[in-house]
């Protein structure tokens, strides 16, 4: 249970939030993004109470202003990976000649660049990764969330995706959070927190 919680997140920052399995890191995330919804308190985006909007506004306003990248990736193993970066776009509206221009754009920002038509069976894991963050950052949201992104990943993968990942959060000039247990990830990020379930903590090297 998250209880008594006060925090803000700045324009253009990326932080990580730590701890343990159990904590609420989870719970804190789906909170964020709309889909659960507080039983008292407000999460508020960009002015916005989300927990007063109704499902369809929520629904539009993911779909317009947040991205997310998972641990188990959730790319569409029938879709090529020009076709898993596009459909955020798709789903917006964006023509079809500014969708290949963004998805082109957005696979060589990953270091993808002309594996449009190759489809996830044929991606390493590290590969596969760095299509769903151009997809969570393709339609260029203001908020990305990060659910534990490098937990299926070798190390050394693992530290060029959170690489990737901080970079494009900074560069998309949005802001983002990343879940993680690991403290070797969360010192990827501009600020570092660990949850208790009634507040973030700075880590102790004080960088949050």
């Amino acid at each position: 249970m998250i209880d008594g919680l006060d925090f803000t997140l700045r324009e253009g920052e990326y932080v990580a939030i730590m701890g343990e399995s159990g904590v609420g890191k989870s719970t804190l995330l789906n909170l964020l993004a709309g889909l659960d919804r507080p039983d008292s308190g407000r999460i508020r985006f960009d002015g916005v109470d989300i927990g007063a909007l109704d499902d369809d506004a929520t629904t539009l306003l993911r779909r317009r202003s947040m991205g997310f990248v998972f641990q188990a990736f959730h790319v569409l193993p029938y879709m090529t990976v020009a076709q898993n970066v596009s459909l955020p776009l798709e789903l917006l509206g964006v023509s079809g000649k500014e969708r290949q221009t963004r998805v082109e754009q957005m696979l060589a920002a990953v270091g993808i660049e002309g594996y449009g038509s190759r489809y996830p069976r044929e991606l390493s894991g590290g590969e596969t990764q760095r299509v769903a963050i151009a997809r969570a950052l393709v339609h260029r949201p203001r908020l990305v969330l990060a659910d534990e992104p490098t937990g299926n990943l070798d190390p050394r993968t693992a530290q060029s995706i959170l690489a990737l990942l901080r970079e494009a959060v900074h560069a998309s000039g949005g802001a983002g959070i990343l879940i993680t247990h690991s403290q070797t990830a969360a010192a990827t990020a501009d600020r570092a927190f660990v949850l208790d379930g009634r507040a973030l903590q700075p880590l102790p090297d004080g960088r949050g």
